[in-house]
Order: structure tokens, then C-alpha cells, then sequence
């Protein structure tokens, strides 16, 4: 069995500052040695940038009284020696709750007021929104204290089922899952919309942020959580009951919420908990085992995932025992199993991802610096060569170079307007496509079905409208693709005349591929589809439901209209920056040439100091390639063993 989810998280962890530290001084010895160009430095910046703010969302997800909040406890934070989330028998985590960690906050509790979904606005807007949750400091040295206020988020109050209604609470359609009346005629409701709990626990520093969810009736009523949140989770933990199994509850929040999340097959895990109920003495321990046996293969027949995916565990026995250090128990309770489904399900997946990244960012910088490199040696030779012409002739000959090299450089100054006219028109066309990609734009084009949605009653034509609204959705997307591949190859012109006319190596880079977001453009098409079914017309009807769908709906799209510009952003600092890099290059190289002939002119052994100045600036070029290769080549070794921490700086990098 592997390392628990605990210490593969903080090896991750130790991996990604490892990393990140290593980037840092990769740009400081580019900047030292004038090798970074902008697109050196976007490029550096975002992969640092990704790196160090990872993200690991684990999403837990059930129906009430299920153990999530006391399985949290057993796995996140045993090492308090007590339960943090509440976890009491019944209805505990009445809001959603997220545990993260944001360094530029003080330990603390935000609670989101309920009354807030009377009001427009998305959740990712009230977070925005400081003012308007409710603040309590946390006691990072008290678990009691933390305990007694992370308590807060299953305060409910009571409210008439007219409240309830316009809350999102209360269906008279569905009646069944309304809550139950109490005598005075009224129910109970949360009184809290959302939680957020910021807390310098080392796994939560390190980047996991957890997800705690409610019930069906709670996750139904945000449609937020259900089409944002929970799809973006990297690991959903879903929990059944051992001694229940999937009930219908269980399975209308599997199929209207979980099936079409974009966590991998591997990082969707089921849970079987309470296993401790099954315990009986009575019964043989093959037994209860049979028992178990059957109930993991019914609930991954009902749920259509694999056996292996489904794990029995005993929460409340994994936290006693890890409390009270009982190996044999902790065994016994199946903790360690999950544990170890979930580091290799999320660590395998999230160090995929950054490994790809890095490969790519590497790749790109290699690129880019080698061409800087490249263009410093080339006019190093045309230098030396010129030099060396020199040798044993007149000082008449010499002053006919000088003059000679005044007007290569004057004709290359006159050239450098039409070179920044060629990049106002690739600019131009560039934030054509910006504007296409906007968020103006994006609110024109989901303008149709935001009305629909809007409409009093029966939305039964929004099927249709949704559809049209994707299909446009992707048709600007493909004209972006487009109009790139359009931009690339007037650039690419351009380059060939500007190769041919000053011997420049300029290369139009790919265009970044846009299928990758296309398909999660499709995979939020398909999640919301669930939305527009027949069995949610009801809900759909509800004009505050269908807002909050909207605005959700509106905020998932726009992420990915936005990382389709910051990837054809970079794209085009990509293609400038090595025109930038040239002509900087060019002008040095004129510089050093007159410089050099006017340290000739005035003495005889200038010609021998500026040849063996060139020769030794070969010399140079050459250390400061094998320093980058090094270096890069630390970093690939970084992402291909996460675990190994780097201490110290190479040698390289003192080069």
C-alpha cells in the first residue's frame, strides 16, 4: 500500500516550491545575462505562476447524514486530535463549505447569508463581495475554538414555506422533497448560502482546497455549486451508506449532479461508509465480508462505475483509530485504502498535468533563448569575419568600412517603420479576435437564451435555444482558430521578406490549438443539459433559479473565452518578441562594429583586442548554452520525480 493521501499531498507540495524555486532562478540568470525578451518572461511567468497557485479541489458529495463531514475529519485533520467539521448525528453541513487557504487573509470564517439568493448576483460575485459575508476569526492554536466555529455553518432558521419557495427550498411541484412542516406551519432552511474557511493547515498552504457539500435539496437550490464548482473538482468522493446502499436520494444526486463532472474515471470514488454497522458479533467476519462484497458490487452496478471503485470505509473508526494511534483498527476501518485511491487518483492526475506543462514551457523557452543565442553568434561571426578582412589594410580602406556599415545601419533604421507597420496590423487583427473572445461579446451571443430563461412558466423551448446558443459559442471559437492561422501567415510573409532582406532567422510559432477548450466547451454544453430535461421543467420554471443558471452558465464560458485569449496572448508575444529580440540584436551589432573600427583607427593592436574580444565572446556563447541546457534540463528532471526536493541551487546556474 502507498504513502497516505497526507504525505503524498505534501510531497507534491515540497515538489511544486522545488520548482518554482528553480524557475525563479532560471529568470534571474536569463535577466543577468540579457536573454530575457517578453516572451521569455511570459513564458517563465505563467508556468512559475501555474506551479506555485496548483489547485486541488476534492469535492465530498452526499446526501445527508451520510458521514462526508466526518470522513473530512478522518482524513484531513486527525492530527487535531479531535473532530473540526461538525459531524454530530443528523443534518450538519447545511451550506456548502469550502476549506482553503488564501495567504493574504487572516484565519477566518465567511459565512454568505441565505437572504443573498434573493438577489441576482452569482456566488463567484458575492465572493468578490467582502462586505457582505459575515467575518469570524479563527484560533489556529485552539482546535476547540476552530471546532465551536466552523459549528456556525449548520445553523439553520425558520422561515414559512413562502420564504422557503422564494429561497430555492421549497418545490410544489416536487413535494416529496420539501422539508417537514413543524407545527407552527414553518421549516427549517439554512442560514447560511456558502462557507469559506481559511485556514494555514500545511495541506490546505500546499493548494487543496476541500468541498464539503449538502444534501439534495440544498445542492439542487444552487446551481452555481452543481455546474461550477463541483465539475471542476478534481477528485469527487461520493458517499453511500454500508448499510443502505445507493437509495433513490443517493442516485438522483449521482445522475443529475456527478455523472457528467470532468474528474477523471479514476479520481470519481465512491464511498461505502459505516462499515462499523455491519460489524457483528454474531456473524462471522466472512460473513460480514460477503456482505460488503455484494453491497460494493450492487452499488457499482446501480452507479455504473468499476468494483474497485467503490470502497468500504468506517470514517468515525479511521479517526478514533488515528487519535489513538490503533494500527489494527485503522486497517480495520479502510481508511488507508481511500487514502490511497485518492493520492494516486489526484496526484497522478494534477502531476500529468504540470509534467505536460513544464515539457511544453521548457520546450518553448529552449526555443526562445536558443534563437537569441543563435542570432548573438551569427552576428559574432559576421564580425569576426569582417575583422579579419581588415587585416593589413590602410587606414583609407578602413574609414570606406566605417562608412560602409553607417549606411547598412541607416537603411535598417528606415526599414524599422515598415517592420512596426507590419506589427500594427498583427495587432490589429489580434484584438479583433480579442473582441470576439470579450465579455461583451460573450454576453451578446448568450443574450438569446439568458431571455429564455428568463420567460415566466414552461421553458419548453430552450432546449432548442441552448443549443443555438453552443453552436454559436463554438463557431467563435473555430473563427478565433481562423483567424490566428490568417495572422500566421501574413506574419509568416513578412518573416521570409525580413530573413531574405537582413539575414534574420525569424520563424512564425504554432498556432496554440484551441480543441483542447472547444471540448471543455462541450463538457459544459453537456452539463447543463441536466438543467433542461423535463424532470427540472418545474425548477426551471422558477425565475430566480433560471437567473442564477444563466449567471452561471455565463462564468464557466467566460473562463474558457478568456484562457483561449491569454493562450493566443502569449502566442503573439511569441512571434513579436523574437522580431523584438532581432532588431535589438541588429542595433547592438552595428554599435559594436563602429565601436570596433574606431578602436582601430586610433590604435594598431585594436584589430588584434576586438578579434581576440570576438573570440572570446564565442567562448562565452558557448558557457552560457551548456548553463541553459543544464538548467532546463533540472527542471525536466524536477517534473519527472515530484518527490525529489531540491535544496540547493546547481552549479549551472553560477555560470
Amino acid at each position: 500500500m502507498g504513502s497516505s493521501f497526507n504525505d503524498q499531498f505534501e510531497l507534491h507540495g515540497a515538489w511544486r516550491r522545488a520548482f518554482a524555486q528553480q524557475l525563479k532562478r532560471l529568470a534571474e540568470w536569463l535577466d543577468s545575462h540579457e536573454l530575457m525578451d517578453a516572451a521569455v518572461q511570459e513564458r517563465l511567468q505563467r508556468l512559475e505562476n501555474q506551479i506555485r497557485s496548483d489547485k486541488i479541489m476534492v469535492a465530498f458529495v452526499a446526501e445527508f447524514s451520510r458521514g462526508k463531514s466526518e470522513l473530512i475529519n478522518a482524513i484531513f485533520f486527525a492530527g487535531y486530535g479531535r473532530r473540526i467539521m461538525p459531524a454530530s448525528p443528523g443534518r450538519t453541513t447545511m451550506c456548502p463549505t469550502e476549506l482553503g487557504y488564501d495567504p493574504t487573509l487572516g484565519p477566518c470564517l465567511r459565512l454568505l447569508p441565505i437572504d443573498t439568493r434573493l438577489q441576482p448576483l452569482s456566488l463567484a460575485e458575492w465572493r468578490l463581495k467582502p462586505g457582505a459575508w459575515e467575518t469570524l476569526p479563527l484560533d489556529i492554536h485552539s482546535a476547540d475554538q476552530i471546532a465551536a466555529a466552523l459549528e456556525k455553518v449548520a445553523q439553520v432558521r425558520k422561515v414559512t414555506p413562502d420564504e422557503a419557495r422564494a429561497l430555492g427550498f421549497w418545490h410544489d411541484e416536487l413535494p416529496e422533497d420539501n422539508p417537514a412542516l413543524d407545527d407552527q406551519g414553518l421549516v427549517e432552511v439554512p442560514l447560511w448560502r456558502h462557507a469559506l474557511i481559511n485556514m494555514p493547515h500545511p495541506l490546505l498552504k500546499e493548494g487543496l482546497v476541500i468541498l464539503d457539500t449538502p444534501g439534495l435539496n440544498a445542492v439542487g437550490a444552487e446551481p452555481e455549486l452543481t455546474v461550477n464548482l463541483i465539475p471542476q473538482a478534481h477528485a469527487v468522493v461520493f458517499i453511500l451508506g454500508a448499510d443502505t446502499g445507493v437509495t433513490r436520494s443517493d442516485l438522483s444526486i449521482w445522475r443529475e449532479h456527478l455523472v457528467s463532472t470532468q474528474a477523471g474515471t479514476d479520481s470519481r470514488l465512491v464511498v461505502l461508509n459505516k462499515i462499523d454497522t455491519l460489524w457483528d458479533a454474531l456473524n462471522a467476519p466472512e460473513k460480514v465480508q460477503a456482505q460488503l462484497d455484494k453491497q460494493r458490487s450492487t452499488s457499482a452496478q446501480m452507479l455504473g462505475v468499476r468494483v474497485e471503485q467503490v470502497l468500504p470505509v468506517s470514517a468515525q473508526k479511521g479517526l478514533l483509530a488515528k487519535i489513538t494511534q490503533d494500527a489494527a483498527l485503522l486497517q480495520a476501518s479502510g481508511l488507508p485504502v481511500l487514502e490511497d485511491a485518492l493520492s494516486q487518483g489526484i496526484m497522478g492526475q494534477r502531476q500529468a498535468i504540470l509534467r505536460a506543462a513544464v515539457a511544453a514551457g521548457v520546450a518553448g523557452l529552449n526555443t526562445e533563448t536558443s534563437r537569441l543565442l543563435n542570432i548573438r553568434r551569427r552576428d559574432l561571426d559576421d564580425q569576426m569575419l569582417e575583422l579579419r578582412s581588415l587585416r593589413g589594410k590602410n587606414a583609407s580602406v578602413i574609414e570606406s568600412m566605417r562608412t560602409r556599415i553607417e549606411q547598412e545601419q541607416t537603411e535598417f533604421d528606415l526599414s524599422a517603420a515598415r517592420i512596426q507597420a507590419v506589427r500594427a496590423v498583427h495587432l490589429k487583427l489580434l484584438n479583433d479576435v480579442f473582441v470576439q473572445l470579450g465579455t461583451k461579446a460573450l454576453k451578446e451571443q448568450l443574450k438569446p437564451l439568458v431571455a429564455a430563461l428568463q420567460q415566466r412558466g414552461l421553458k419548453l423551448g430552450v432546449k432548442k435555444i441552448y443549443a443555438e446558443a453552443f453552436a454559436n459559442l463554438r463557431a467563435t471559437l473555430d473563427g478565433a482558430q481562423a483567424s490566428t492561422i490568417e495572422i500566421q501567415a501574413m506574419l509568416g510573409g513578412t518573416f521570409s521578406q525580413l530573413n531574405a532582406e537582413f539575414g534574420f532567422s525569424l520563424q512564425v510559432p504554432a498556432t496554440p490549438p484551441l480543441e483542447p477548450l472547444a471540448a471543455d466547451l462541450a463538457s459544459i454544453e453537456q452539463g447543463h443539459l441536466q438543467y433542461l430535461s423535463m424532470g427540472n421543467a418545474f425548477k426551471l420554471a422558477r425565475p430566480e433559479f433560471a437567473e442564477r443558471l444563466g449567471r452561471a452558465l455565463f462564468m464557466r464560458v467566460r473562463t474558457v473565452f478568456e484562457s483561449a485569449a491569454n493562450d493566443l496572448e502569449l502566442w503573439s508575444k511569441s512571434a513579436t518578441a523574437q522580431l523584438d529580440a532581432q532588431l535589438r540584436e541588429r542595433r547592438r551589432s552595428f554599435a559594436r562594429r563602429i565601436e570596433a573600427i574606431d578602436r582601430i583607427q586610433k590604435a594598431a593592436s585594436g584589430l588584434v583586442e576586438r578579434i581576440a574580444e570576438i573570440e572570446e565572446g564565442d567562448q562565452l556563447l558557448t558557457q552560457l548554452e551548456t548553463s541553459f541546457q543544464s538548467q532546463t534540463a533540472q527542471l525536466l528532471k524536477l517534473s519527472l520525480e515530484p518527490a525529489v526536493v531540491v535544496e540547493h541551487p546547481p552549479s549551472a546556474v553560477a555560470a
